[in-house]
This record gives structure tokens, sequence and C-alpha cells, in this order.
């Protein structure tokens, strides 16, 4: 039994038509309008199963169950969009926090150290309040930007 079951009232068929018939519109979207219309359960919909979709748009039948879940649990207009939107990480380090980096490694080292390191530029930032936490991978991206060596 389907967890996720769409039924599509005759406005949202309406609008998935103008999508496919749109003269101008983005490929996945109107793969999606017409993968939920086979997808319509409702009485005018012929409520194909997920892996006649997916045979037939050549997706996997994965693909159809989070489509269906995207409109079921997120609605029409994120169903249409493209399925990872949004699952990006925030960035470590703005760019106050990189620019008070930057002015760290330009600078002396702390006493007892040639030189400085990521680790102790990433030590010295979450010390001074700079940022909450941060790894020396960061710090090498923040210093790659602008070509700063710290040998």
């Amino acid at each position: 039994m389907k967890k996720y079951i769409v039924e599509l009232t005759s406005e949202e068929r309406s609008q998935l038509k103008s999508i496919i018939d749109a003269d101008r519109m983005a490929a996945h979207k109107r793969r999606h309008a017409r993968m939920l219309l086979k997808a319509d359960q409702g009485r005018h919909g012929p409520a194909w199963i997920d892996a006649r979709i997916a045979e037939a748009f050549d997706v996997k039948p994965l693909a159809v169950q989070r489509l269906r879940q995207r409109l079921v649990e997120r609605g029409f207009d994120a169903a249409l969009e493209h399925g990872n939107r949004g699952s990006y990480r925030a960035k470590a380090l703005d760019g106050r926090a990189e620019a008070r980096i930057i002015a760290m490694a330009c600078g002396k080292p702390p006493a007892g150290r040639k030189r400085w390191t990521f680790r102790l530029l990433a030590d010295q930032a979450v010390a001074l309040n700079v940022v909450e936490s941060c790894s020396k991978s960061s710090i090498h991206r923040a210093l790659k930007k602008t070509n700063l060596s710290l040998t």
C-alpha cells in the first residue's frame, strides 16, 4: 500500500497541463508535471503505479515515490522543483570571520611559534570568538581564495 496518495484537484490538473503546454518551461518541471498527472489517483486520474511511471519516464521508482512525498508533505509548488533544493550546508565562515582570520594569518604568530598553521588559526578564531567552531579545512578554504601561503 502506498504511503503518499496523489489526488489532484481539477485546478491542480489544469495547472500541470499548462506547465506541460508552456512554450518556455524547465525540463524538470515539465517532467514532474507529467509524472504527477500519471500518479493522480483521483476520479479523473489514470492512477499509474510507481513502477510504470518510473519505466515511462526513465527514472527509478524511488524518484517517483519521493515526488509523491514532496507533493503530500511540502505542497504543489515544492513537488515541481528539484528534489534536493534547500539541502545545502551553511558556510562555516562568513565574510567578516574570513577577514579576521586573514588578518591573523598575515600577523605575527603566537609566542613560541615560528608560523601559523591551519589548526592554530582555527583554534585562535574560536578562542577570540570570531566563530563558534571551525575546522582547519574551513581555514584552508578561506586562505586558499586569497593565495595566502602560511610558509
